[in-house]
């Protein structure tokens, strides 16, 4: 079996207070045993072929350069991460943290990930986040230095206080640094975080649907316009320059979550870790399965998801590709929704293929939950 390779390292220099992710305050001796537990899981994994890595978090780059290229080096001999792998980490551009790229590059990293969210100041204060403007540039100059030629920069908006001239600078100082690929994520109020609590207290510090739509529609006439390829509803990267380990995942490729949290999808099974730490460390330690929970996916639960997933993508669903995996023709199967929503202007199907219009991808998530319904 081929899938792609998703670590997960859960420590991170501070905690920021939007984010719902399993993560902890970074301590040296937890850290420790934290990736002693990882690499235990790596070696009692299940066999397969790695297609892609990426590290995600948490903050990756929270561990020195050489911890994350031993851990490489043991997914390589495990897994037969081949050379040419597309290998990715998630980088925090803290000034503190932003160092050891040509170790990194040297050790078989050829993509990062910079966790930028904003270039304005009052925003990234509003966002916990303790970096600047200046430092994500650095990081780009560091990285570039350092030999890397594929990097990424994720962009929020819907982040309170923000106006549509605040984020549009944000979009021009990305641009402005070169980099091949950008991801804009709308701001997702988690339940639990201190933001849901916020919200609560304050519904009207935080964008409604109507903001967010303009805020979306400028990055699109903005990075259109600088030569960005819209490929994927959140991300668009230069031609070439696509990421291939997020497309394996709209594709409904297999792929293997390792790290407290993470999550897989094998042999039509989603199954996620446990999100207690000292649980997911004791268990990979001993050499026991992971707990956590899982569920086989069939039926319309399997094939709504991946629909759901590939309309995401600008290519949407290929019919034939899609009869030929999972014995379905999309134009039969899902006659009425697909009818609804192309009525409606939101789907285009035709040319063996159904995708969203330009206008579907502001209301993707009720196009796609229909898909998802149905019984």
């Amino acid at each position: 079996m081929t899938a792609a390779l998703y670590v997960h390292w859960a420590f991170c220099p501070y905690i920021c207070p939007y984010c719902d992710f399993a993560k902890w305050a970074y301590d040296e001796r937890a850290a420790e045993r934290y990736v002693s537990a990882l690499k235990a899981e790596i070696v009692q994994a299940p066999a397969l072929q790695a297609s892609t890595v990426f590290y995600g978090g948490g903050t990756p780059n929270a561990y020195a350069p050489a911890e994350l290229v031993r851990v490489l080096a043991l997914l390589r001999e495990r897994f037969g991460v081949r050379d040419d792998a597309e290998v990715s980490t998630e980088v925090n551009p803290d000034r503190s943290l932003t160092s050891g790229f040509d170790e990194l590059r040297a050790g078989g990293f050829n993509r990062l990930s910079i966790g930028a969210q904003s270039f304005e100041a009052a925003e990234l204060h509003v966002l916990g986040r303790q970096h600047t403007a200046d430092d994500v540039a650095e990081t780009v100059r560091r990285a570039r230095a350092g030999g890397f030629g594929n990097v990424n920069v994720d962009l929020m908006f819907g982040v309170p206080g923000q106006t549509e001239a605040s984020w549009a600078r944000s979009l021009d100082a990305a641009i402005a640094l070169g980099v091949e690929h950008v991801s804009t994520y709308g701001l997702t109020i988690e339940e639990g975080t201190p933001y849901a609590r916020w919200q609560a207290r304050e519904p009207a510090a935080f964008a409604d649907d109507e903001r967010e739509a303009r805020l979306y529609a400028l990055a699109i006439e903005k990075l259109g316009a600088a030569g960005f390829e819209h490929y994927e509803i959140s991300n668009f990267a230069r031609p070439g320059f696509r990421c291939e380990h997020n497309a394996n995942y709209w594709r409904n490729g297999a792929y293997l979550g390792l790290g407290v949290g993470a999550a897989s999808y094998l042999g039509g099974v989603r199954s996620t870790h446990t999100r207690d730490r000292a649980a997911y460390e004791a268990a990979a330690l001993a050499g026991e399965a992971i707990p956590g929970e899982s569920e086989e996916l069939t039926g319309d639960a399997r094939t709504g998801e991946a629909v759901m997933l590939a309309l995401r993508t600008s290519e949407g669903v290929d019919a034939r590709t899609f009869r030929e995996r999972y014995g379905v023709d999309v134009f039969t199967h899902y006659a009425p929704i697909i009818a609804e929503y192309a009525a409606a202007g939101l789907l285009v199907a035709g040319d063996g293929s159904v995708r969203l219009t330009a206008r579907g991808r502001f209301l993707a998530n009720d196009v796609c939950g229909a898909f998802l319904a149905r019984t």
